[in-house]
């Protein structure tokens, strides 16, 4: 017996020290609610101040519209007077002709500036006819005969069949010429003359192995001589084409 109530007053008094009085345990949770609430309510005036700025850009609705183009840079007139008159003086010290049309160039961005008379197509080629030749437009197979004079945009001469003393010879149809050229040769007539402004998508290719070294405006003026008929030539175990 007293070894049963030694040991009931033993746990009595471990219970004691484990289990808080519900007195005590009721004022504790109060407190930790107080103290929770405190927490929690700075706790989100902490977030909400940080947050803020992060909420109103990964929000789609809240997000502000920003736009995810770059400005177009425009040119400013008086920039495009005094780019105008540069070019000019450029072409004039290039001895260019007198009606060569003007280039203003900044950056990337070209404006060129021709008279009322020429033509601009859709592929971006431009040209003037001055003047107009008789006969049939040559066709793909057939061969034309021309000079020409290449001008870059500064007006300075790059290349001349005149000053090489003879025409060039080209057949149409095999990629043999610069792609404006041969669009802008396509429709003349045998002895029209004709100034072609190529722009560079349709220009000739650029780096060390060619001739041009940079995206430019080609200039060229373009005389067509005649157009001859080809035909394939066989004899034995040689063959060739010739054109008349």
């Amino acid at each position: 017996m007293e070894l049963v109530s030694s040991s009931r007053s033993t746990l009595s008094s471990c219970s004691r020290l484990v289990a808080p009085s519900r007195s005590s345990s009721t004022t504790a949770s109060a407190a930790a609610r107080r103290h929770g609430k405190r927490l929690l309510w700075n706790g989100k005036l902490k977030i909400g101040k940080r947050a803020a700025l992060a909420l109103l850009l990964a929000t789609p609705t809240l997000s502000l519209p920003f736009s995810a183009h770059a400005k177009t840079k425009t040119i400013n007139p008086y920039d495009e007077r005094r780019l105008l008159q540069q070019n000019k003086k450029i072409q004039e010290a290039n001895r260019a002709p007198d009606d060569f049309p003007n280039f203003i160039r900044e950056g990337f961005q070209v404006k060129v500036v021709t008279p009322d008379n020429y033509i601009t197509r859709d592929s971006g080629l431009i040209y003037e006819d001055v003047k107009v030749g008789t006969g049939d437009c040559p066709k793909d197979g057939q061969q034309v005969i021309f000079h020409y004079v290449g001008y870059n945009e500064s007006g300075r001469r790059i290349d001349s069949t005149y000053i090489q003393g003879s025409p060039a010879k080209i057949r149409l149809g095999n990629k043999s010429l610069v792609p404006g050229f041969e669009e802008g040769i396509r429709d003349m007539k045998p002895g029209g003359k004709r100034r072609l402004i190529i722009p560079p998508e349709l220009g000739p290719p650029v780096g060390p192995s060619t001739f041009f070294s940079a995206k430019q405006f080609e200039v060229f003026d373009v005389e067509l001589l005649s157009v001859q008929d080809c035909q394939r030539r066989t004899i034995a175990f040689y063959s060739d084409v010739v054109c008349t």
